[in-house]
């Protein structure tokens, strides 16, 4: 934190326009001096506490995973309150996130959209509360928000106007800190573009991707959704094909009706009969009384049959009938039933080879694969990476409770190189795992497992020597840290608490571009 020599006592009264004057320097001297955007922000608040008497203040950013509203740092506020979470538009913080306008409470006691989540202000003495928004690129991006003992309104428009100064330097400290990564940036920005329209138009908001590979599977899901036609997705195992019948279910006019998911390679043989028809009282050993099948549950709606390709070869026969005549007998009964269900199966075997090896039926074959969606591995579609990565990010930080906020370029190189063949499953099973070794706020390359680290295609396998591993540790630290600075060696220098003489040396050494490419 950065103060001034000598600190004033702490003012009860809106402070005047010199000390607010005299205080910018040192709120944007906090701002920039501290190496995490945490300590920054909390510098800031202790200065504004110090100089001004604001007994409760914090900043508010929107988490871009869920947009909701998470405290990044605050003064006043106890462990709890530090926790406190609103969705946007909701009481005075939210809708100032949400709308990019401020907003002036002269009474907290008096206001009813004042929710008192963060910190109980009922038996305080009148205390007015200043929120305004954090602008990044015109955009708002969250809030700065304090307490304000009770004070005129010529007071409290004063300092409305000292805390939109203030906010400007936050936001400035924001892009700084945040990763410069432009290409990671626009892709990012592009993905929820994408994501908000196809959400508008398709609801298809679960789905990551927004490459050439992903917008055809988008495109043939806009297809096919409306129908009632039977689709066959196929693909390596964990490229998304049940995220894929989701879409399609949820955006077709059976949306309202049931979803049922068989996976017909989790089933025994004995039983898969009985799961897909049901079976009578008295059908087998066990059958003590009625139960439905999945296809009387499906009635309606949709019935997604995962991994059809290890259906036994007696349950295919009965299959191809309920596809054909939409309907079936339960096991052990004689009365034939009707069913409207709409069918989806996945599978990632090779079913041309399985009918040349006469283990699946061709007239199965024919009467599944009516619109075909092949859902592409993730070695092919390498722009959606950085995107799914990032979203597994914020996904598993926030359910593991860690500050991770993002990856590295060394680390966004090793998820770059490698071939992926356990596809989106593996690159979400290997983000967890960083997530929950994590230490730091950013992903590096030595908390992604081996398989990565020394993968030759990443690049980035060691030299085996000691020598080695510490460069290729100095390479990592010192190519985030001139990210982070955008090419700024002094502020570089100063993030890695070391010299301008020493990261140029080393830079030197290491081989490094003064702006390190993405």
């Amino acid at each position: 934190m950065v103060l001034s020599a000598t600190i004033p006592e702490r003012h009860s009264s809106p402070p005047s326009e010199g000390l607010e004057l005299a205080t910018l320097f040192d709120v944007s001297q906090a701002l920039s001096g501290s190496r995490s955007l945490g300590e920054a922000l909390s510098a800031g608040l202790r200065i504004l506490a110090h100089y001004h008497g604001v007994p409760r203040s914090s900043v508010t950013l929107i988490d871009e995973g869920s947009d909701e509203l998470y405290i990044e740092a605050s003064f006043g506020l106890d462990a709890a309150g530090q926790q406190t979470r609103y969705r946007l538009g909701e009481g005075i913080t939210g809708r100032v996130a949400a709308s990019g306008k401020a907003i002036v409470v002269p009474d907290v006691n008096r206001e009813p959209r004042f929710l008192h989540r963060a910190a109980r202000r009922q038996n305080d003495p009148a205390t007015a509360f200043i929120c305004v928004p954090i602008l990044l690129d015109h955009r708002p991006v969250g809030a700065l928000s304090v307490d304000v003992p009770s004070a005129s309104e010529r007071d409290l428009d004063r300092v409305l106007k000292y805390l939109h100064v203030v906010s400007s330097l936050i936001a400035l400290a924001l892009k700084t800190t945040r990763p410069a990564d432009q290409e990671r940036v626009a892709l990012r920005e592009e993905n929820l573009h994408l994501r908000q329209e196809l959400k508008e138009r398709y609801d298809f908001s679960g789905l990551i991707g927004t490459s050439a590979e992903m917008r055809d599977v988008y495109t043939q899901i806009a297809l096919v959704a409306p129908a009632t036609t039977t689709v066959l997705l196929r693909g390596e195992s964990g490229t998304g094909k049940e995220l894929i019948a989701h879409a399609i279910h949820y955006n077709s006019p059976r949306a309202s009706g049931p979803f049922i998911k068989v996976n017909c390679a989790a089933l025994p043989e004995t039983l898969i009969e009985s799961e897909l028809f049901g079976h009578e009282r008295g059908a087998f050993t066990g059958a003590l009384s009625r139960r439905k099948g999945r296809f009387e549950l499906a009635h309606g709606g949709t019935l997604f049959l995962d991994e059809i390709g290890e259906l036994p070869p007696s349950t295919q026969v009965k299959l191809l009938r309920v596809l054909q005549e939409r309907e079936f007998e339960r096991l052990g009964g004689t009365t034939t039933l009707a069913v409207d269900v709409r069918v989806v199966a996945a599978t990632n075997r090779d079913l041309e080879k399985a009918i040349a090896d006469r283990v699946f039926r061709e007239d199965l074959y024919y009467r599944l694969n009516v619109f075909p969606i092949f859902m592409p591995p993730l070695r092919e579609r390498k722009p959606d990476i950085l995107l799914l990565a990032d979203h597994f990010v914020t996904k598993f930080a926030r359910l593991h409770h860690k500050s991770v906020r993002r990856i590295t370029t060394a680390a966004i190189d090793m998820l770059m190189g490698y071939h992926w063949p356990g596809n989106v499953r593996e690159l979400e099973n290997i983000i967890e795992r960083a997530v929950v070794v994590c230490d730091a706020q950013a992903i590096h390359g030595r908390h992604l497992p081996p398989t990565l680290q020394t993968a030759e295609a990443s690049g980035t396998a060691a030299d085996g020597t000691l020598a080695g591993a510490v460069a290729a540790l100095e390479r990592d630290l010192i190519q985030d840290a001139l990210k982070t600075a955008r090419g700024n060696q002094a502020q570089a220098a100063r993030l890695l608490q070391t010299t301008d003489r020493i990261l140029r040396y080393k830079m030197r050494r290491l081989g490094i571009a003064s702006v390190p490419s993405a």
